[in-house]
């Protein structure tokens, strides 16, 4: 149908939409089960400068390298070689789609609050029959729709966008009225939790890193961008919106319940914080305000899916057979590839009984390594070429944020995370010997190759062990 550009608007709502889904909704809970108010602050703060930095990253590399697309696996191709960037274009495209599950998930959860009862579960927490049909059933609309052009969806999507976030905005203003600075202060320093400030730091970092997952969901896209200048911008404004929004609801959340009873609260604790300060009304809104999230995430994260593994293949670094676009511009090889994984995760869903709170943390180990290799890139590029000091700055602390994340993740999440990557390391050498009849390595790659089978042996070793 549309081959049509995307704009500033439009990409704005698509990093917005990418980052805010199912968790910003149990962020209170979240958080509060791990952290004082205390560490809360400095979690924030770490994760604020961080995050700015890396989108930041997105906002200089747009400028200084306008001629390159597909953003997050382009960037770790260009710096680093075709097997970093296969690698790591492996393990961003396999968080999009298992967070996508998640995504899924969620929304069918968040259906059993208003259907469900004691006596008679239908959706439930998003795993059983019921719920697996309804999901399936979105993941091909959704294939329908993007199928028809990058620009029809990314419109969607943008009203979405819209529908979700005022609701936000109603509980913020409500959690103002009713905050007490008294009982924020209580127990500021979380010592009923029994850990120190830094462990709860740390324990706040995979919380705050997921809720940010899809800052680089315009540089994503910036193939299809209007405006290659609007890439950066939409991802600084996308994060600026996302960071006031998060750090409100969470700091004020204490200001209205004591962090124990927040920590006790079932998800999504935004719903009964809502409940508290209006009411049952508050609870169905923040609901409704949920479902429409996700499934707003969803569709920007399938997009994001499907661009990834098309980018990888244009460069001969994934099988060629997924360098295919359809008569509307859309990657559709990317996009099947995706939509077939999506629906075996969810039937795996279905018989394993796992839900979002697995999926998300199996999603999140996968995006470290691209997230850090942005940063390195910045870095590597501002060096080579003599650009500004603060362009020499942000790459610097891109890369500082995203070694600090690796080391907050805690070493089981980074074992998982090496025992998938091997897959992607099978895959990019089958793609090289499809595409050049031959394994050749070059001396960095035969060295990056042993130390991933060295991790890979001790990780196997182990989760086997423990």
């Amino acid at each position: 149908m549309s081959k049509g550009k995307i704009g500033l608007f439009s990409l704005t709502a698509l990093v917005l939409s990418s980052m805010i889904g199912s968790g910003i909704f149990s962020l209170p809970q979240n958080m509060a089960e791990v952290a004082g108010a205390q560490a809360l602050l400095i979690g924030w703060l770490i994760t604020g400068i961080g995050i700015i930095f890396l989108g930041l990253s997105f906002f200089f590399l747009s400028r200084i390298k306008p001629e390159l697309e597909g953003g997050i696996y382009t960037y770790a191709r260009e710096g680093f070689g075709d097997f970093v960037g296969g690698v790591s274009a492996w393990g961003y495209w396999l968080c999009t789609a298992i967070g996508s599950v998640g995504y899924l998930v969620v929304a069918f959860e968040g259906l059993g609050t208003f259907v469900d009862s004691e006596n008679h579960i239908i959706f439930g927490q998003g795993n059983t029959v019921a719920s697996i049909l309804g999901a399936s059933a979105i993941v091909w609309l959704v294939h329908h729709l993007i199928a028809r052009g990058i620009r029809e969806a990314a419109f969607v999507n943008l009203v979405a966008t819209i529908v979700k976030t005022l609701p936000l905005f109603l509980f913020i203003g409500l959690a103002i009225w009713f905050f007490s600075p008294e009982q924020f202060i209580q127990d500021f320093n979380g010592s009923k939790l029994g850990e120190s400030t830094l462990e709860q730091v740390k324990a706040t970092m995979l919380i705050t890193l997921w809720v940010f997952v899809g800052v680089e969901g315009a540089s994503v896209l910036s193939a299809h961008a209007k405006k290659k200048s609007d890439v950066g911008l939409a991802t600084i404004l996308g994060i600026l919106i996302t960071l006031v929004l998060y750090v409100s609801i969470t700091v004020l959340s204490l200001g209205i319940l004591p962090r124990e009873v927040i920590a006790e609260m079932p998800n999504p604790s935004m719903a009964g914080l809502m409940e508290q300060m209006m009411g049952a009304g508050g609870k169905i809104i923040i609901t409704f305000c949920l479902i429409v999230s996700v499934l707003a995430s969803y569709m920007s994260w399938t997009m994001f899916s499907s661009e990834i593994p098309y980018q990888a293949a244009k460069t001969k670094v994934f099988p060629k057979l997924l360098n295919r676009t359809n008569i509307n511009g859309t990657p559709i090889a990317g996009l099947w590839l995706t939509n077939i994984t999506i629906q075996i995760s969810l039937l795996l869903v279905l018989f394993t009984g796992k839900g979002y709170s697995m999926l998300i943390q199996l999603s999140t180990t996968m995006i470290l390594v691209p997230y850090f290799l942005v940063g390195a890139y910045l870095f590597k590029v501002a060096m080579k070429q003599n650009e500004a000091w603060y362009i020499k700055l942000t790459g610097a602390m891109a890369s500082i944020y995203g070694l600090w994340i690796v080391y907050a993740a805690g070493l089981d999440y980074l074992l998982l995370s090496v025992v998938l990557y091997m897959l992607g390391v099978l895959l990019f050498f089958h793609a090289r010997y499809k595409n050049t009849g031959k394994l050749q390595l070059t001396k960095s790659e035969l060295l990056l190759l042993a130390i991933i089978l060295l991790l890979f042996v001790g990780a196997i070793y182990t989760l086997i062990t423990q």
